[in-house]
């Protein structure tokens, strides 16, 4: 599925709450984040990650990448259309240097079709881009899980579409990053050995494997 911007344009009319939940839902979760004080770094790139649960539980985020400054803005649960809602309060007034989204996990376990998903993922990245132009942007492929993998076929159809978006002359510049290949065994099932006991979430050993992917694009200094 090749996409043209210019047949989706219209998207980008739409509001936020079109395709989304309530985003009030986060809202004591945002206030904690929002009042957390910040000073940017002058000496390290600052680097935001946000998006769901597998962002807002990676324990070891900031200490994995020392040669940055990170910060974890992740918040469970969450959806593109939530992101989109909370933008500001959990990149924007960051003023990051490079931002890492992953968000789609939770689109698709909500029933949303890829092409719904596709326009929240428009509208977000679209709004970045013209507010942050000179930041880098990643955004994470969303992982394959023992407890999803009956939605295998759908997270496929999802990440094939996001890489192709990221490939379009307005989203060249966005990175996308493969993480559900490398949490695959040789015969292509998910490994059963890097989450907790909800079969969703990671472990050590799976965040280990996020940490080696994502490690390509925070080299160290």
């Amino acid at each position: 599925m090749r996409l043209s911007l210019l047949l989706l344009l219209p998207i980008l009319l739409y509001s936020t709450a079109v395709n989304g939940q309530d985003p009030t839902r986060f809202a004591s979760e945002i206030a904690i984040i929002a009042e957390r004080e910040f000073e940017k770094s002058t000496t390290e790139p600052t680097v935001v990650f946000t998006g769901s649960s597998s962002i807002r539980m990676w324990g070891n985020l900031e200490s994995s990448f020392p040669s940055y400054q990170v910060l974890n803005n992740g918040f469970g649960g969450s959806e593109f259309s939530d992101l989109m809602h909370y933008r500001e309060e959990l990149i924007y007034r960051f003023r990051p240097d490079m931002v890492f989204i992953y968000e789609g996990d939770n689109d698709v376990n909500s029933g949303k079709p890829t092409e719904e998903i596709l326009e929240d993922a428009i509208l977000l990245l679209s709004d970045i881009q013209a507010t942050l132009p000179d930041a880098q942007l990643f955004l994470i492929a969303a992982k394959p899980s023992i407890a999803r993998w009956h939605l295998k076929d759908e997270y496929e159809r999802l990440n094939k579409a996001l890489l192709e978006l990221t490939e379009t002359a307005d989203f060249k510049d966005i990175t996308f990053i493969d993480i559900w290949s490398p949490m695959l065994d040789d015969s292509g099932e998910v490994l059963d050995d890097i989450f907790i006991s909800d079969n969703l979430h990671m472990n050590e050993k799976g965040y280990s494997i996020w940490e080696t992917v994502i490690g390509e694009y925070l080299p160290k200094k």
